[in-house]
C-alpha cells in the first residue's frame, strides 16, 4: 500500500507517523499524481501543534502539506488538458501532499519544466506564493528600498529575490552565515539583534519605503519604528501585530493559483529566481525533516522526497 503522512491528535513532532492508505481514487476534474517531491512549511507544523485549531481546524487523522511535484498517474473523468505521464507542478488544500500518491484538481497543476529539479518544483507552491503575494502587497518598485525579516529562509529568499527583479533596493535581515548568499543576489545583508535599527538606518540612510516580514518577533514594530507606512508593512506570521497596527498579511492564500505557480516555475526555469534547497528527506524521515526546519536556520527550503 502506499504511504501518506498522518497524525491523529495536535502535538509536537512526535504525533507524526508515515502510515499505509489506500491509494487514492481521482474523482471528476481530479488527478492522482505520484509525488516526486512535497515542501515542508512552518504553517504546517502551527496547524499541527493546535496553534490555529480556531480558523484551520483537522479533522483526525489528517494528513499534511500543500505543495507537490510529480507525475500524473490517473486522471479523473472531465479531464483532457492533462495526460498520464505528465510532469506537474502544483498544490492541494486538503493537507495531503506529504504522501507517495496525492488527488489533486487538475485546475491547481501546471506542468514542470523539464530542467527545473524535482526538489525545487516541490517547495515552490507555498513559499513561492507567499512571497509573490507579499512583494505585490507593498506596491514595492524602483526607487523603493524595501526591508525584508528573514531574508534567507523559505518565503524571505524568495521575496528578496522578486523584489529585486522590481528594480528595487533590498535590504536582507539575516544571520551572517547568510550574508554571503544575499550580496550574491544583489541584496544588502544586515545582522540580527541588538542595535539592528541603527544598523538598518545607517545602511538605507534613514529611507525605508516598505516591509515584509517573514519572521516575527517583534519585526512590524520595527517597520512602524522605521517610520513605513501601515499600507506597505505586510507580515506573513504575525497575525497579532497585524490586527494591533492594521498592517498587511498577504501571503499564501492571496496569490494562490496554478497561474502564479507557472510564472514563478517559469522564473526558475530561466534562471532568474532560485530556490534554495537546504535539505532533503525521504518521506519516512518526516519527523526529522520538521525537527529542522522547527530551528528556524535554515537557508531556503527544506524537501520530502518519495
Amino acid at each position: 500500500m502506499p504511504h501518506a503522512v498522518r497524525y491523529s491528535e495536535h502535538g509536537g513532532i512526535d504525533v507524526l507517523r508515515v502510515e499505509d492508505v489506500p491509494r487514492p481514487v481521482p474523482g471528476h476534474g481530479e488527478v492522482l499524481v505520484q509525488v516526486r517531491a512535497a515542501g515542508i512549511n512552518p504553517g504546517e507544523a502551527a496547524i499541527r501543534e493546535g496553534a490555529f485549531a480556531q480558523q484551520w481546524p483537522s479533522a483526525f487523522p489528517s494528513g499534511q502539506g500543500s505543495d507537490l511535484a510529480g507525475v500524473v498517474a490517473e486522471v479523473g473523468a472531465g479531464v483532457d488538458e492533462i495526460q498520464v505521464g505528465d510532469e506537474v507542478i502544483g498544490f492541494v488544500h486538503t493537507r495531503s501532499s506529504q504522501a507517495e500518491f496525492v488527488v489533486a484538481e487538475a485546475g491547481n497543476l501546471t506542468p514542470k519544466p523539464a530542467d527545473v529539479p524535482w526538489e525545487v518544483a516541490g517547495a515552490l507552491f507555498v513559499a513561492g506564493t507567499t512571497a509573490y503575494a507579499a512583494v505585490r502587497a507593498t506596491h514595492v518598485r524602483e526607487p523603493d528600498t524595501l526591508v525584508v525579516s528573514g531574508a534567507a529562509g523559505g518565503v524571505g529568499s524568495l521575496v528578496v529575490q522578486l523584489a529585486k527583479l522590481t528594480g528595487a533596493t533590498v535590504v536582507g535581515i539575516a544571520s551572517e552565515a547568510n550574508h554571503a548568499w544575499l550580496r550574491e543576489h544583489d541584496v544588502v545583508p544586515v545582522a540580527y539583534g541588538e542595535g539592528l535599527e541603527d544598523r538598518i538606518r545607517e545602511v538605507t540612510g534613514g529611507k525605508v519605503d516598505a516591509f515584509i516580514d517573514t519572521f516575527g518577533n517583534g519585526y512590524v514594530d520595527l517597520a512602524l519604528r522605521l517610520g513605513v507606512y501601515t499600507g506597505r508593512i505586510d507580515t506573513v506570521i504575525d497575525f497579532a501585530a497585524a490586527q494591533k497596527y492594521n498592517v498587511k498579511t498577504d501571503g499564501n492564500s492571496a496569490a494562490a493559483s496554478a497561474d502564479v505557480v507557472r510564472d514563478l516555475a517559469a522564473l526558475v526555469d530561466k534562471g532568474l529566481l532560485e530556490v534554495p534547497i537546504a535539505a532533503t528527506y525521504p518521506l519516512a524521515l518526516v519527523q526529522d525533516a520538521y525537527r529542522e526546519l522547527e530551528q528556524r536556520h535554515t537557508r531556503g527550503k527544506i524537501v520530502l522526497t518519495s
